[in-house]
This record gives structure tokens, sequence and C-alpha cells, in this order.
């Protein structure tokens, strides 16, 4: 049978023309390793974004309303923040002395397990620092479930005694504890209204005097206007107004050169810049003998 021409040369052509047949590629160890995790990255990624999204939206937030007016919105993403774990779990506590823990635990308004997007920083710094001790606080949020508090707290200066209480007081006259007062240590004692503001720096004064300092027992202000200084040995020393430096300085050297301050005296008055008056203690006078008592009665007879 004769073949045909024309169908033999068409198969001919498809042949020539056709693409031959491929084996598929073997894909790479890399592409592998990244299909095989890629159910467990995206989690991890969506977690990361989500975070990232609500972290923005709280800042907008904040931004917008610095006093935290829309509470709804706060609690909202508090919900948000629960579903991520931000809750509170830490609490760091530093330069904390002599401040009771119960008060800044109480001023802090926060307990483990809130939710940490409702806490504010800055409402919980305020209610610490009216606490007495407390001069200065930093209240921090760390997410996700730590929070780092940080004060500094007021130095006991003095003890104060006015009207027959007894109180601790810093450099600036403020009270900071009313019991506990052995507790601080030797302070200096300042006596009278007005000498828990002033007594600051009357003291300075003195410690430029050692010799005066260490024999004053009290520093007691007369009448809002000037200084009287008790000694141990019950002396007291009358500073003039606004002069005081002065009249410690004079006072130092008299004591350098006379052991002034160690004699029996009732008083040293030196309010008067030209002259020094020296009051003696009074003596008992000795008793009289009958003999003494009968002259008498007969003179007044």
């Amino acid at each position: 049978m004769a073949r045909d021409p024309a169908r033999a040369a068409a198969r001919e052509r498809l042949a020539r023309t056709s693409v031959p047949h491929k084996d598929p590629a073997r894909p790479s160890r890399l592409r592998i390793w990244v299909k095989r995790r890629r159910s467990l990255l995206r989690p991890a990624i969506y977690g990361a974004l989500g975070c990232a999204a609500l972290g923005v939206v709280v800042l907008a937030v904040r931004a917008v309303d610095p006093a935290g007016r829309v509470r709804s919105i706060a609690e909202a993403f508090g919900g948000v923040g629960e579903a991520f774990g931000l809750e509170v779990q830490h609490v760091i506590l530093e330069g904390r002395r002599n401040t009771p823990t119960d008060m800044i635990r109480a001023a802090l308004g926060v307990a483990r397990g809130d939710p940490m997007l409702e806490f504010s920083p800055e409402q919980a710094r305020a209610r610490i620092e009216t606490i007495a001790w407390v001069q200065q606080a930093h209240v921090e949020r760390r997410l996700p479930g730590t929070i780092l508090v940080r004060i500094e707290e007021r130095r006991p200066f003095a003890i104060w005694q006015n009207n027959g209480h007894f109180v601790i007081i810093d450099r600036e006259g403020r009270v900071v504890a009313s019991d506990g007062l052995d507790q601080f240590g030797p302070l200096p004692l300042l006596v009278g209204t007005g000498a828990d503001t002033t007594g600051a720096a009357l003291h300075d004064v003195l410690r430029q005097q050692p010799e005066v300092a260490e024999r004053v027992q009290a520093m007691v202000r007369i009448h809002e206007r000037r200084w009287n200084l008790r000694l141990h040995n019950g002396t007291d020393v009358l500073l003039p107004e606004n002069h005081e430096a002065v009249a410690i300085q004079r006072l130092g050297e008299l004591q350098r050169e006379a052991q002034l301050l160690d004699r029996p005296l009732a008083a040293i008055d030196l309010r008067l810049p030209d002259r020094l008056v020296l009051r003696p203690t009074r003596q008992a006078e000795p008793a009289e003998q009958p003999a003494q008592q009968q002259a008498t009665r007969a003179r007044r007879g």
C-alpha cells in the first residue's frame, strides 16, 4: 500500500517542533526547610504584627487623650492584652529605705494578674508622690508583665518639737514621720514654731564651729524671730536676730581661748555686738544658824 506523502510530511514536521518532556526540577533544601516550618512561623509573625498594631493604637489614643478619659477604649484593649498574656506578673521596687511598702503598694493600685494596658504609670506616680517620705517617683511599664517603681526618698534631717509633739522633718521642714523617732539615730533637735522651716540654715552655720556644735543640745526658735542655743550643761546662748553667723563665730573663738562654754553659766547673751553679757547660775544661800535667826528677828523687832 502506497504511503500518503502529505500525511508523512505532517508527521515529520510535528516531530521536529514538539518540545521534549523534562522531569520537574527538585526543590532546594532551603525551600524544603521553609515549607516545613511555615506552619510554625505563621502564628509568631501574626502575634508580633498584632502586638505592634496594638502598640500603635495605644500610643495614638494616649496622644489624643493623655488623661485617659476614653476608658472604654482602654478596657477594650485590656481584653486584647489579656489574650496576648499582657498581665502584671512582677513589681520591682527600687530606692525604698524608710517608706512603708504597704503604702507604696496601696498607692500603686495594681495587683498580680491585672491587665497591663489598663495600668497608668502617670497616675500611679502621682499617687506615690503624695506619700510623706517620697520626694520623687518614677513608674515604668515594661511589657509583657513587669512594673518598675523607682523612688527618691526625703532624708530625715532633725527632730522638731512643737507644742509638746515630736516629729521627724527633712531639711525643708516637711514632716516625714511621727513615730519610731529613735530608729533614725542622733538628729538635731529644733524647738518652737518656725524652727522646722528655718533650722537647716542655722544648723549649717553651727557645723562651721565644731567646738560649739558638739555642745548644743537644742536650737530654740524665739517668737519666730531669733534663736537660742540650749547647751548640754543647761546654759542658754542668746543669739542676735539675723546675725547668727557672726555671733556663733565669736562664740567659737571664746571657747577656744577661754573655754567659755564649759563654765557654769545660766546664759550667754550675744545679742549686742559690742558687749558680752554673762549670767551666772544661782547658787543656794547657806542656811542661817539659830543665833543668826535670833539676831535677825531682833533687828526686825
